[in-house]
């Protein structure tokens, strides 16, 4: 984002040497005030410009972009004179970044009507899109629209695919995309590995786990795999805290409580990293499925032993979510999130609050009620989605081998429970292709 007093210094600096009117300039400034989160004086600037290019109309849309402003940023992209791809994509991936994958797609389907063809980063933020919403058609039509242009695959594109195939419900066509890639970095690999975990057979992403890190082989971050035997692309990564809330929801998926046991441990041990409230929620869950209520509410208590940071306020939560989805009292959750209510009736987090208390309990004709109270008092809902951030693990509350009923209804509250749990994400919103940056392609 920058420094916006440094970018201020540089404005004075090209004031003082009358190069403030000079058109690159300008358009430097506006891109610097707009990554900076300063909008207004980028829109100031913009509104004062004497001539504006293409540059000039596409820096002042990712300004608006990038404070979250779609409103803005489409406004802008309506009275364009002229747009070019950037301002498609631009538009795009905010509604993309914005949590509303749905519209992403609406402009994606009038570039197609209007035959502008895109590039690999538009077909990435499509594939995204429909894996967010759960468009498995539109992601399959996509994905050959990217072969019948005879699109380069890339690390990115396929990793997206998978993503998308995944979330989708089709861990099979994922399977195909993850094989035929020449490259692969831990985001691929751990895309792959959640999509068993999560959406397909919890044993497969379990042995795709082990085959990426064949620990007992293990001497560094990355080792390549030089044997005559080794599949192409094939390396040693070490896995990160998102491959293992896979792993751990497939142990609770499975009811392997030695085997999640022994992965929890592994991840602290072996591998150095820091368990959070996820990997917590999952041992939580798992616990719970094998009948050890007791020590599946015990295990959250026992989070600030690994995690001294842990707020008070994450520890009410994870108790009393804990005590709806373990011990079936919603009593309490359901008294404590009306009384917020009362006090602030305009305030979406507490409806969402409700909701999670009845979607823990599995009382969907009381997440309909809300539903439709919110509605009826114009607070809006955050549009749902199938099984799609890796932070659903979190609130996917009971784990089990089919999708329960109103899962969808657990993932429009992800986000929310995300910021209140402090989970790491990239942009609070997106998927597991965008959690990294893409590096080192194996």
């Amino acid at each position: 984002m920058g420094c916006v007093d440094n970018g201020r210094m540089c404005h004075g600096q090209a004031v003082k040497n009358g190069v403030d009117f000079v058109l690159p300039v300008e358009n430097s400034l506006l891109h610097m005030y707009g990554s900076c989160g300063d909008v207004k004086v980028a829109r100031v600037m913009f509104d004062g410009m004497v001539s504006r290019d293409l540059v000039s109309w596409n820096s002042m849309i990712d300004g608006y972009v990038k404070v979250g402003d779609l409103s803005g940023a489409h406004k802008l992209f309506d009275v364009m004179p002229e747009k070019n791809l950037v301002s498609w994509n631009c538009l795009i991936s905010g509604f993309l970044k914005c949590r509303n994958p749905g519209y992403g797609m609406k402009l994606f389907r009038e570039m197609g009507r209007l035959r502008i063809r895109g590039n690999a980063r538009t077909m990435v933020c499509a594939v995204t899109a429909c894996g967010r919403s759960g468009r498995l058609k539109e992601g399959k039509s996509v994905h050959g629209s990217t072969i019948r242009l005879f699109m380069r695959s890339s690390l990115i594109l396929d990793t997206a695919l998978i993503d998308m195939y995944c979330k989708c419900g089709r861990v099979e066509a994922a399977s195909k995309v993850f094989e035929r890639m020449s490259s692969r970095n831990l985001v691929s690999w751990n895309a792959m590995i959640l999509g068993h975990c999560i959406h397909g057979n919890p044993k497969d992403g379990l042995n795709l786990f082990d085959l990426m890190v064949e620990m007992e082989s293990v001497k560094g971050e990355v080792e390549v795999d030089e044997s005559p035997s080794a599949d192409r692309g094939l390396v040693r990564l070490l896995p990160d805290e998102i491959t293992f809330v896979g792993i751990l929801c497939a142990c609770a998926r499975a009811e392997l409580l030695s085997e999640g046991r022994s992965y929890f441990k592994q991840m602290i041990d072996v591998f150095g990293l820091k368990p959070n409230f996820a990997h917590f929620w999952c041992m939580a869950n798992l616990l719970a499925n094998v009948e050890l209520i007791d020590e599946a509410e015990e295990c959250l208590k026992n989070m600030t032993k690994f995690d001294g940071y842990i707020s008070q306020e994450s520890l009410l939560w994870a108790s009393l979510l804990g005590l709806c989805r373990f011990k079936r009292d919603v009593y309490l959750g359901e008294q404590i999130a009306n009384l917020l209510v009362d006090m602030d009736p305009k305030n979406l987090a507490y409806y969402q609050f409700l909701l999670i208390i009845y979607a823990v309990a599995a009382q969907w004709e009381n997440v309909s009620r809300v539903q439709k109270l919110m509605k009826e008092r114009k607070l809006g809902i955050i549009p749902g989605s199938n099984l799609v951030d890796l932070k659903n693990i979190v609130h996917n509350f009971k784990v089990s081998n089919n999708r329960h009923e109103g899962i969808e209804v657990l993932n429009i509250m992800m986000n929310e429970l995300s910021h209140i749990f402090g989970l790491p994400c990239a942009d609070s919103g997106q998927s597991s292709v965008e959690q990294k940056e893409l590096q080192k392609p194996g």
